[in-house]
């Protein structure tokens, strides 16, 4: 679960039982840029979340990952919203390559995101 509180102008402190973090909004739009903006926010869990998946996946199998990244971007919101999501695999090998396209899209935030969401306010 993650808390929030205002920790200053727009910008935010959301805090799990261990960590905290920094969201705002940008200068133009008021903010003081203190951290990621709520979008920002969203792709940076997306691709986490890939890359941590990737990881424990290729841990299991031996695989080096290390030169693996991800870039996240919102491209289109609203009833039909998109993320991009680019993967760069370095030099691996194209069957691990291939195995770990389909690893990525097992991520659970991946699959939440592409799931029906409901947001129930209490």
């Amino acid at each position: 679960m993650i808390k929030g509180y205002k920790s200053g102008e727009f910008a935010v402190t959301l805090a799990s039982d261990h960590h905290k973090v920094t969201s705002d909004v940008s200068k133009e739009l008021g903010g003081t840029d203190q951290g990621l903006d709520p979008h920002e926010m969203a792709e940076a869990a997306l691709g986490a979340c890939t890359l941590l998946t990737l990881q424990l996946y290729a841990k299991r199998k031996g695989w080096d990952v290390s030169r693996v990244t991800v870039e996240v971007k919102i491209t289109k919101e609203g009833s039909e919203s998109e993320i991009e999501r680019k993967l760069d695999f370095g030099n691996l090998p194209a069957d691990q390559v291939e195995r770990l396209r389909e690893i990525a899209n097992k991520c659970p935030i991946h699959k939440l995101l592409e799931s029906n969401i409901k947001i129930i306010n209490l």
